[in-house]
């Protein structure tokens, strides 16, 4: 499978190195341009180097990685009707105040899907810390096999997806739409906290939404 990029940062990195492990064709793109990226060749040997819009167009699934602040800057029309995979935390600090967001309004990914109309977009991969994503990778089956959760709006895409997520080694959990992806955002019971599927269901079940 073809697989774009776009933030090459520790998030970007870390998938792309176990995509290029198990035979998926990678690009890797940051907003700055492939010339800024000439080290990650050799660091992540067999990854393509591009920009924004090239890794947009060559993958079958792009992965957003970058921060949110950044979002507004993706390119939307080059993302329509592929599957994006949302990666993205938000945090104050780092992107600012985002009233929605503060007030329980919307969620992280419903912000990047608003931007990106037309495209399918599958909330993953934003609550495991990635210095643990190969460490912690188990075969199926296996009694320890973390599992990660999903949201999206679309069937087929999460479908994709979470056959991508358990070649990466992980059970899936599927939170439900979009909309649900508030319970496993930064500050909430399974963000970055290893479960095994059972208790990934019951603490996202069990979670409550804060009030502003």
């Amino acid at each position: 499978m073809k697989i774009g990029i776009i933030g090459a940062g520790f998030v970007g990195r870390a998938v792309a190195k176990v995509a290029v492990a198990l035979g998926h064709q990678v690009m890797i793109s940051n907003s700055r341009g492939p010339q800024t990226l000439f080290s990650h060749r050799y660091a992540l040997r067999g990854v393509e180097l591009g920009t924004a819009e090239k890794a947009a167009s060559f993958g079958a699934i792009v992965v957003v990685a970058t921060p949110m602040s950044a979002i507004y800057s993706l390119p939307a029309a080059a993302l329509v009707g592929k599957i994006v995979i949302d990666a993205n935390n938000y945090y104050p600090e780092r992107d600012g105040r985002i009233a929605e967001l503060d007030n329980g309004d919307t969620t992280t990914s419903e912000l990047v899907a608003r931007h990106l109309a037309g495209a399918r977009i599958v909330k993953a991969f934003n609550n495991i810390p990635m210095v643990e994503l190969e460490p912690d990778a188990r075969p199926a089956g296996a009694p320890d096999r973390r599992a990660l959760p999903i949201t999206g709006d679309d069937v087929e895409s999460k479908t994709i997806v979470k056959q991508l997520l358990e070649d990466y080694g992980f059970d899936v959990v599927d939170a439900g739409p979009l909309s649900e992806g508030w319970r496993f955002e930064r500050g909430m019971p399974a963000y970055c906290v290893k479960m095994d599927a059972g208790t990934l269901k019951r603490t996202l079940a069990a979670t409550e939404r804060p009030t502003a």
